[in-house]
C-alpha cells in the first residue's frame, strides 16, 4: 500500500494504532542505530533512510539513494535493507543471525516482512541497519554501476 504522505509524521497518521506502534518501535531501532550522514524522508511511498541528494546526486533515477525503509503493506510490514541485499557476506551473516533468533525469516531481496512487531529481531535490525557506513555504501553502489564514458566517446558495438 503506497501511501501520499509528504512527511514521516502524516504517514504514521495514516496506520492503525497497531501498525504505527510496530513501524515506530522500528523506527526508534533504525534512528538510533543509523551510522552518520544519512538522512530520514517519505520517498517511494515509505518511510525512507538515505544518502541525500546533496551528499551523492548522481543516481540512476533522480531519487536519493536508498539505505533502508519502513513500508506498511495490505498484510505485512517490510523493513527495507538494502545494505543486506548489496552484499552476500553481509546477506550470510544477517540470515545466519536471523535463524539463531529462532524467528520465521520471510524475506525478499531487500526485504524484511513481518506481521506482528514479535515476529521480528529488532536488536539484529539496529546491527544490520549499523553495518555500513555512508562512505562503503556510496562506494559499493558506485561498483555496482556500469562504468562512465568519457565526453566525447562512442559506445561501439561488437560485430558477430
Amino acid at each position: 500500500m503506497k501511501s501520499g504522505a509528504a512527511t514521516v509524521e502524516e504517514y504514521l497518521d495514516e496506520l492503525t494504532p497497531e501498525r504505527r506502534g510496530a513501524v515506530s518501535a522500528v523506527r526508534e531501532v533504525i534512528l538510533a542505530n543509523l551510522p552518520d550522514g544519512y538522512v530520514e524522508t517519505m520517498d517511494f511511498g515509505m518511510i525512507a533512510y538515505v544518502v541525500p541528494l546533496e551528499r551523492y546526486p548522481e543516481t540512476y533515477n533522480g531519487h536519493p539513494l536508498s539505505y533502508a525503509g519502513i513500508a506498511s503493506e495490505k498484510r505485512y510490514i517490510s523493513v527495507h535493507l538494502m545494505n543486506i541485499y548489496g552484499s552476500a557476506e553481509d546477506e550470510q551473516w544477517f540470515v545466519g543471525r536471523y535463524r539463531a533468533s529462532g524467528k520465521r525469516l520471510d524475506m525478499g531481496k531487500s526485504c524484511v516482512r513481518f506481521r506482528k512487531l514479535d515476529d521480528l529481531p529488532l536488536d539484529l535490525i539496529g546491527e544490520a541497519v549499523g553495518r555500513t557506513s555512508m562512505e562503503e555504501w556510496i562506494g559499493r553502489y558506485e561498483a555496482s554501476r556500469p562504468p562512465k564514458r568519457r565526453a566525447g566517446t562512442k559506445r561501439v558495438r561488437a560485430r558477430s
